[in-house]
């Protein structure tokens, strides 16, 4: 299992709670600016210049951990 930043996974880990939240209510702004937000932070992270970088394995291994309250590395 390749290991994730801290604050990456709380990002992606917040991007999942915030996305759960949008689905309820598909017309709240805010919500949909703080997804947009996340994604960026997620997407952009500095985490990713590293060789091998932001692979589709990779996104899915964090989406995993992004899917649990208490999942980590």
């Amino acid at each position: 299992m390749r290991p994730f930043p801290d604050d990456l996974v709380q990002a992606q880990q917040e991007w999942a709670a915030v996305y759960r939240q949008l689905a309820k209510r598909p017309g709240d702004t805010g919500l949909r600016r703080r997804l947009y937000q996340l994604s960026t932070a997620v997407l952009f992270h500095a985490h990713w210049q590293e060789r091998g970088g932001r692979t589709p394995g990779a996104l899915r291994e964090l989406r995993s951990l992004g899917q649990g309250e208490g999942g980590r590395r």
